[in-house]
């Protein structure tokens, strides 16, 4: 990577613009995981220290370009303000005057940047009305490197710029792993759409040793094999592209494994749970978790693999007791980790998620809350967050 990091850049006195995404999970307003935010502590300290003004600029769910009041970002003023131990100023007009205002040792939040549509149509203009609040830019939002938005690409070109620590920590942490992986390498793939992971997909059976399908998306891998899956989550559209995965897997020697038996109910909400071969799903039933002889067969797996990726729950985790699937496996994973047997990297908001209400996270790896730019790392793809700090300014 050929780009400069924050200690290359001279921010003594200067307003250093710092692309963040705090785009944190919430359950009834509550933040739920606030590893986002704790991650920006060391940047944030070192422009505090070294003589700048940080200024954060993020997004938060997805307004469409127009004012939503339960999006805004002054609603997480007082959350930054515990997590960052310093006074944090939200600006949402009259810019240059109130930054001047701005005490040495504050923190600056700008306004929720997808209020204004062109944030995310990369307009050269709505970048330069950012660029001239700031100084030096700073991508510390890996997580959001995969968007062709003005933040994240049309900033970076006007003004110098740099990676944070965050994103060169992430960055070095996923190189290490997949540049030169220790063998056996598995890829774990769970949720419930192909069609969302199909490049990935395809990507990985040329890659890895092991490909394990769970989630609503090893439905439609059963069900391209002729097999009932009753009512389950499935892609019907899907199902030629599944079969052609199956057959390239065994052309590239990368061996796919589906669920062999299947925990199903009614549906979600109602009906006692009961466990079938994954060959006799009865048809009024909903998969909705892998079963025990599949739990045993994945973390035989594991027990073999030097390395595993894993992005997506194998099952519907949210709803008990159809998480067992998931937080069996986490901490097998977890434990191999933790004794030094197994290099172990999971990625994406809902895997890190679900990782964490067991507690094996922490013992994995490495953990990237990265969702988009973390799959769009794994295929290959160049990043346009990366590309935009690498060009010359």
């Amino acid at each position: 990577m050929n780009y400069k990091t924050i200690k290359d850049i001279d921010i003594f006195n200067k307003n250093i613009l710092i692309r963040v995404d705090i785009n944190v999970p919430k359950v009834d307003e509550r933040i739920t995981d606030y590893t986002r935010i704790t991650a920006l502590l060391p940047t944030i300290n070192y422009v505090i220290e070294n003589g700048g003004k940080p200024i954060l600029i993020s997004h938060c769910g997805r307004p469409k370009g127009t004012y939503v009041a339960s999006l805004s970002l002054l609603l997480l003023v007082s959350a930054l303000e515990q997590v960052f131990e310093r006074k944090v100023v939200f600006i949402d007009s009259d810019y240059h005057k109130r930054l001047a205002t701005v005490n040495i040792g504050e923190i600056v939040l700008l306004e929720n940047l997808r209020f204004d549509p062109r944030e995310e149509k990369n307009d050269i203009y709505f970048a330069k009305e950012l660029a001239n609040l700031g100084d030096v830019y700073v991508n510390e939002a890996f997580s959001c490197s995969h968007r062709s938005h003005s933040s994240i690409d049309a900033l970076a070109r006007l003004l110098p710029k740099c990676a944070g620590f965050s994103f060169v920590t992430e960055i070095n942490a996923l190189n290490r792993i997949f540049n030169k992986p220790k063998l056996p390498l598995t890829a774990l793939i769970g949720g419930s759409k192909i069609s969302t992971k199909l490049e990935l997909l395809n990507s990985l059976i040329l890659k890895v040793d092991h490909l394990i399908i769970g989630g609503g998306m090893a439905n439609t891998f059963l069900a391209a094999q002729g097999l009932e899956i009753g009512t389950s989550i499935s892609e019907p559209s899907m199902l030629k592209i599944a079969k052609s995965i199956l057959d390239k897997s065994a052309r590239a020697g990368c061996k796919i494994h589906l669920p062999v038996d299947v925990i199903v109910a009614d549906n979600i909400k109602v009906g006692k749970s009961e466990t079938f071969r994954f060959d006799k799903c009865p048809k009024t039933k909903m998969i909705l978790d892998a079963g025990p002889d599949t739990i045993k067969n994945i973390k035989s797996i594991v027990y073999l693999t030097k390395t595993l990726i894993w992005n997506g729950p194998l099952g519907a985790f949210e709803t008990k007791p159809y998480d067992k699937a998931t937080n069996s496996v986490a901490l097998a994973v977890a434990e191999r980790t933790n004794s030094g047997k197994l290099i172990s990297v999971a990625g994406g908001g809902d895997t890190v998620s679900a990782l964490s209400t067991t507690g094996s996270a922490e013992n994995f790896s490495y953990l990237s809350t990265a969702g988009g730019a973390f799959l769009s790392w794994l295929e290959g793809k160049p990043l346009p967050g990366i590309t935009a700090l690498e060009d010359y300014h």
